[in-house]
Parts: C-alpha cells; sequence; structure tokens
C-alpha cells in the first residue's frame, strides 16, 4: 500500500485492534483501574515474573458510537487532562510499588491531545510536559509500543520509555495530518502532501532513532490474535533483556538518547566557533515586513481629516496606527492612536493610550529583559544545513528557510546568549518569532541544551522567552522530539540546583509551551499572550469552538488560584505564578533573581 491507503484502510481502521483487546488478550488476568471509560486504560497483571504496570490509550470503537452524543464528541481518543492527571497519579503509584520486578508498559493509539477549550483551561500543555519530565526520571524500566495512530504531544506524553516498538502499519507523526495539513496548507483535506512531509513510518522513525524496533502486523486488520501475539512476544522477551540492566545504565541512557535528537550522525561543525560570545550590532530590531508604518504623507491619506490638524506630526518621523497595523489590511483591534514607530518600538509594541501589543521578536525581547547592551549570543551561526538528515533538506524547505533569514536579524527560531538584568547575570534563551513563528526544530534544540549547559557550567542561572507557534511541521518527527531534548535539558539544570525562569510572551503555544516553558520554577506572562497547546485556527479547523480570551494568560492566571485547592488533580503544576506588562517584566524577573540569590547565599 502507498502511505496514503496505509494510514485510511489500516491505521484509522475502524477494525483495528484496540488497547484493551491487545491487554485483554496478552494478559487475561488484568486488573483495571479507574476511570472505566473514555481514552485511557490504567491497570497492573503479574505475568512473566513481572509485576506489569500497564497504561493504555484507544480510539473508540464503532460500537461505541450509539448515540447522536457520542457522533458529536470531538475529542474521542484524544486524552483529556484529566487522563493526564490519572497518568501521572498512576505512575506515582508504580513507582511507590516496592517490587523490583515492577515494569511499565505504554500502549498508543490516538490522533493526539485533546485540544479542547476543557482541557486547555486545565492547563493541558503543562500535563504534557510533566509527564514528558516523569517518563524521563522514572526509576523502573519501561516499554512502550505505538499500536496503530501516535499523534502528536498526545503520543509523545507516554511514549519516553527505554524500549521504543512500532506496529509496522503504525504511523507516528508530529500532528495530525489533518491538523498538519490546515497549519501548513490552510487546507485540511490535503491528508497526503501533509503525510508526506511528516514520514510518519516506522521504518523511517527507526532510522532516525525515534523507534527502535518494528513489530510485525498480520495481514488483516482485524486479527486481534494476529496483533497481539506479535506484541507479546517483543514485550516478554524486551522485559527478560531490561531485567538484566541496572536502573541507573537505563536512566542515563534516556538522557543520552533525549539529548540526541536531532544531532548529525555524519556531518561536523566546529563546535569552539559556534560557542563564541557575539555582542549584538542592532540596538532595534527591524520591523517585521507584516507591519504596515506610515510616513508623515501616509498619515493624511489614512486618517480622518483634521486628525492631530498636523501640529503634533512631525515630517521626519514614521508613524504607527493602533488597530491598522497589519500591512495585509486583516481586521484588529485598537484605539486609534498614533504612534511614532520608535516611541512604539522603546514601548516594546504596546500601545501607551489603549494597552494592545503586537507580537514581539527576539530582539525587542532582549531589550524589554536584560541590561543595554549586555547581551552577547552565544551559537549564533548553527543553522539546520548543519544538523538537518539531508533527506530533510528538500529545495522546499530549504527556500522557506532562505525565506525565514531574511525576515530577522538572527539565523533561527532560537537565540541564546550570556546577559544582565540590573547587573545580575544570567543565560537568556529567546524565541524569535519572526523566524518561522518561533517554531521549534533541531537547532531550536540543540541551541537550548547547549544553553542550558553553558548555564550549568558558569554556574548562571536560566531565564527564557517562549514566543512561538509550536514544533516546526516541515522537520518532521524530529521536531516533536526537541519537546523531549528540552524537558532533558530542563532536568540537568535542576540537578544542578540553578533557577529558571520561564516567561511566557505571545503567542506560547505547540510543542514549546508543552515541554521547557511550563517547567519553569517561575513562570510569568504577559496578560495578553496566547497559552494554548493548540492555536485556535487549528481547534476551529477540527470543529471545536474556541473562546480566545479563556486562552489568554490574564484568564489562565486566574485559574491558577485554583490549583491551590485542586493538589491530587495538578499536582506538581503550578500554572502561572505572575502576570506582567512588558513594562515592568524585567522588574518581576530580577525580583525572583534576587530573591534566590538571597535564599541560597549564592
Amino acid at each position: 500500500m502507498n502511505l496514503l491507503d496505509t494510514f485510511k484502510k489500516r491505521t484509522r481502521s475502524p477494525l483495528r485492534p484496540r488497547a484493551t483487546d491487545v491487554i485483554q488478550y496478552i494478559f487475561p488476568n488484568f486488573r483495571r483501574h479507574l476511570p472505566y471509560q473514555g481514552s485511557l486504560v490504567l491497570g497492573e497483571v503479574d505475568q512473566w515474573e513481572k509485576h506489569i504496570f500497564v497504561i493504555g490509550q484507544q480510539k473508540p470503537k464503532p460500537e461505541d458510537f450509539r448515540t447522536t452524543q457520542d457522533l458529536q464528541k470531538l475529542n474521542y481518543g484524544m486524552l483529556t487532562s484529566e487522563e493526564h492527571s490519572h497518568i501521572l497519579r498512576f505512575l506515582r503509584k508504580a513507582v511507590g510499588h516496592d517490587d523490583e520486578s515492577a515494569i511499565l508498559v505504554t500502549l498508543i493509539d490516538t490522533y493526539g491531545a485533546d485540544i479542547s477549550m476543557e482541557s486547555a483551561r486545565e492547563f493541558q500543555a503543562f500535563f504534557i510536559a510533566h509527564l514528558i519530565k516523569a517518563f524521563l526520571n522514572l526509576p523502573m524500566p519501561s516499554i512502550s509500543v505505538i499500536l496503530g495512530e501516535g499523534g502528536s504531544g498526545g503520543a509523545l506524553a507516554i511514549q519516553v520509555t527505554d524500549r521504543r516498538a512500532q506496529l509496522d502499519d503504525a504511523l507516528y507523526a508530529t500532528a495530525p495530518p489533518e491538523s498538519m495539513a490546515a497549519i501548513v496548507f490552510r487546507d485540511a483535506s490535503r491528508i497526503k502532501d501533509a503525510l508526506e512531509i511528516l514520514r510518519p513510518t516506522a521504518h523511517e522513525l527507526r532510522e532516525l532513532g525515534v523507534i527502535d524496533h518494528i513489530i510485525p502486523a498480520p495481514k488483516r486488520v482485524a486479527d486481534v490474535s494476529g496483533y497481539s501475539r506479535n506484541i507479546s512476544h517483543y514485550l516478554e522477551r524486551t522485559m527478560r533483556e531490561l531485567s538484566r540492566i541496572k536502573i541507573s545504565r537505563l536512566l542515563k541512557e534516556r538522557q543520552m538518547r533525549a539529548r540526541a535528537f536531532g544531532l548529525p550522525r555524519e556531518k561536523t561543525f566546529n563546535l569552539m566557533s559556534l560557542l563564541i560570545p557575539t555582542p549584538l550590532k542592532k540596538k532595534r530590531e527591524e520591523p517585521s515586513p507584516d507591519l504596515k508604518i506610515l510616513s508623515y504623507q501616509d498619515v493624511f491619506l489614512q486618517v480622518k481629516p483634521g486628525y492631530g490638524n498636523g501640529h503634533d506630526l512631525d515630517p521626519n518621523l514614521e508613524y504607527i496606527q493602533c488597530g491598522k497595523t497589519s500591512a495585509k489590511n486583516e481586521a484588529e483591534e485598537g484605539c486609534g492612536q498614533l504612534i511614532p514607530f520608535e516611541e512604539y518600538q522603546d514601548n516594546f509594541y504596546v500601545c501607551p493610550q489603549c494597552g494592545r501589543s503586537l507580537v514581539m521578536g527576539a530582539l525587542g525581547w532582549i531589550n524589554c529583559l536584560t541590561d543595554a547592551g549586555s547581551f552577547h549570543e552565544l551559537y549564533r551561526d548553527m543553522t539546520a544545513d548543519q544538523l538537518l538528515d539531508d533527506r530533510f533538506l528538500t529545495p522546499d524547505y530549504q527556500k522557506l528557510m532562505a525565506r525565514q533569514a531574511s525576515r530577522t536579524h538572527f539565523r533561527e527560531s532560537l537565540v541564546v546568549g550570556e546577559a544582565s538584568v540590573y547587573g545580575h547575570e544570567i543565560v537568556l534563551a529567546a524565541c524569535e518569532f519572526k523566524f518561522s513563528a518561533g517554531s521549534m526544530g533541531v537547532v531550536f534544540g540543540e541551541k537550548f541544551s547547549r544553553a542550558v549547559e553553558y548555564a550549568i557550567e558558569q554556574r548562571l542561572p536560566l531565564v527564557t522567552l517562549c514566543c512561538s507557534g509550536g514544533a516546526r511541521l516541515t522537520e518532521g518527527i524530529l521536531a516533536l522530539m526537541q519537546m523531549v531534548k528540552t524537558v532533558n535539558a530542563v532536568n540537568m539544570l535542576k540537578r544542578a540546583g540553578l533557577p529558571f525562569i520561564s516567561v511566557l510572551g505571545d503567542p506560547s503555544t505547540g510543542g514549546a509551551i508543552a515541554s521547557f516553558a511550563a517547567l519553569g520554577d517561575v513562570i510569568v506572562a504577559e496578560p495578553t499572550a496566547l497559552i494554548s497547546f493548540s492555536g485556535p485556527r487549528v481547534l476551529e479547523s477540527r470543529g471545536f469552538p474556541v473562546d480566545e480570551k479563556a486562552l489568554r494568560a490574564a484568564s489562565l492566571y486566574k485559574l491558577s488560584g485554583c490549583i491551590f485547592e485542586r493538589f491530587d488533580y495538578f499536582q506538581d503544576i503550578r500554572g502561572i505564578h505572575e502576570v506582567a506588562p512588558r513594562s515592568e517584566m524585567k522588574r518581576v524577573i530580577y525580583k525572583y533573581l534576587e530573591f534566590h540569590e538571597k535564599s541560597t547565599g549564592r
């Protein structure tokens, strides 16, 4: 079969065995835990001289659609934030089981994590980040199997295990192909084109190190016993193998694997030349091509006659009009105030009249958060050409990267360097939204990891600025794996005892908010920041209702107060600790840096 036929006729077949079918066949004495409904299966069993904890995801079966309400349930087969909370508690129970024979098995078949408003408002992205962290730190052996579809962070949340297998007719991708098509092509029906970019097959993923074993599938897609026998053979053999390895070695292997995602196997480049700190030459960022800037002459053509009577307008200055900032003339809110463009930049792209803000580039954020002239960039010249496997460096991808590079002073979507905040030395990692919407690709993950290693070496706090649209879908599954890579880096930082302040700018979405950005010791956000695992456009394209105001930081900050009444549900998640406008963000960061310094004596 070609890839599209495999996807439609096998991976997405309603007759394909679900997790409960496989579990019942392999583990006849399986003891299932609550919850008994929904897309989550939890339980344990004693078999093969092991005490096995099982986590399963599953899509609905045809018989599950009995009512009109069932058919209208858009998040069927996607784990909600509540179900992710169940998994975190289940992992704690497994870790507390005093038995050296204990082992964890996860079975994955999901479109992705639930992207409904209900889950978004209960910090779905934060749950995913904390699950990746928990699996990386799990003090027991673990095995995962992609049964059918591995979709996005919903699959990744329980796939970071010691041994990782996939059925040969299963697909595992950075995003469900419909979502990929909606984002990249703005047409959710272009599934075939999306699959060609995603490269989700087991053979491709094994080459990339995402999985390490391929399990053969039977000829018939409805053959429960055929699928189950092959999975059973793999699990029994792998459990015997893992039982001979010390947990300390398994933990180290997980960390090494996470650190290596996206690194070239054959290409080499001069690391030392990339490490040389480079002071910023530009003091102001170039205006985005998408920004509508008015000359003195334009003002009289585009605003109402008599506006200001011309008395307050300087013919030598350029202006921005709040509410009419889009060069594409897109509809937007704003008060209509005319603002000198340099004054607008000095106010960090916030209207002084009504407070409406625009998405800001990395240089604007560097100026906002750090002392003037203190930022020295590290790894400036690292590019995708140096890291990516040649199969990903298609002519279309190279053209895309060339277009992005023309939009900004920086060369990739993450800018890292050493700087100071009111004289306090830090390492800063800031997303560059002007470069491919701040998307997480292999360079992003590698620069982030090296920035953390530099912070540990220099014993400096880490401050990150999230302003990202999510994973870089055009880099396929390796982009998704950068979530694991950045969480692994945060784990390193925390083991070193260094503080981590995460700043959430507008927007903070996708893989960035569902990984490093959700794991700060302190999380601060600008009030208008969009914070959601999936953006409003993706939600709307999949049929979910959207209340964008509820996904803004100011609203989520209020909800964060409820966390303190529901510790059992949210566990280590605290949501957003503080909101602050851009003009006050630097002072807020220093407040926490100073507190850490005084409380630790460092």
